[in-house]
């Protein structure tokens, strides 16, 4: 590996975990980079997975004031999304590299819609006020369906899961967001463990993707409400996009 590509890793990195702690897709900066660099589609996300779960805990402590009283729910959701994180990984691991390559491009498209989508679930979420403060019975279910494509796939797994808690619940949407983190964390950390057991991770790459998450995780925190969300938007989903290129012409 040479400066320049650790450079550009490190970077990734944290981006990957500003826009994690803000929007949640921050594997669309990180995987075309390992991509670009010559790294397996497996390999890279793998050695992403790893090196995100740092980054996730600073954005969860970032929103640790709107965390607040919400303590049973995270104990109850965060279990589901550690058995998701786990049907993941054993998915990911298991099924041949090719049925990965194939099914990426697919859920990074469907994370470029949600993420362009987001500001119309949003308005929809506030305008819904009929949720139930613990969300009904279907709302482990999804953060179970959450957690297993987080663990498969990284990319807008928190988008996936702020859509389905907002749907679910009768709170701010700050508070929402602070959950949302905390699951992002379970499912990370989660897969991260597994992955370390059970696959061979690029180590170099995990270390500088975790030391640029953990950066990228506190400033997101703390100041990504000031960032302009449409413009963010557009570069999330130019990235992702040219990931899916890069997937789609190496299968030609």
């Amino acid at each position: 590996m040479s400066l320049w590509e650790a450079l550009a890793i490190l970077l990734a990195g944290i981006g990957a975990g500003g826009i994690n702690a803000i929007v949640g897709s921050g594997t669309l900066f990180t995987f075309p980079v390992l991509l670009a660099l010559g790294y397996p589609p497996v390999t890279a996300s793998i050695s992403n997975s790893i090196g995100l779960a740092p980054g996730s805990l600073t954005g969860a402590i970032g929103y640790r004031r709107e965390l607040a009283g919400q303590r049973r729910r995270v104990l109850r959701l965060g279990a589901m999304s550690c058995l998701g994180a786990i049907t993941g990984g054993i998915l990911l691991v298991s099924l041949p590299p090719d049925v990965f390559e194939r099914v990426v491009p697919v859920l990074i498209g469907l994370a470029c819609v949600l993420i362009m989508a987001q500001p119309r679930l949003g308005a929809w979420m506030r305008r819904r006020r009929a949720g139930r403060s613990e969300g009904g019975p279907l709302l482990p279910l999804g953060v179970y369906g959450a957690g297993v494509y987080g663990g498969y796939f990284a990319a807008a797994q928190g988008i996936v899961l702020i859509s389905v808690l907002g749907l679910s619940l009768d709170e701010d949407l700050q508070r929402v967001n602070a959950l949302k983190n905390a699951l992002t964390f379970a499912v990370n950390t989660t897969a991260a463990v597994f992955y370390i057991v059970f696959a061979s991770p690029e180590w170099p790459v995990v270390a500088l993707i975790a030391g640029g998450s953990v950066i990228g995780g506190y400033v997101g925190a703390r100041f990504g409400r000031l960032l302009r969300p449409f413009a963010l938007r557009v570069i999330i989903v130019a990235v992702g996009l040219s990931a899916m290129v890069q997937l789609v012409l190496g299968q030609i």
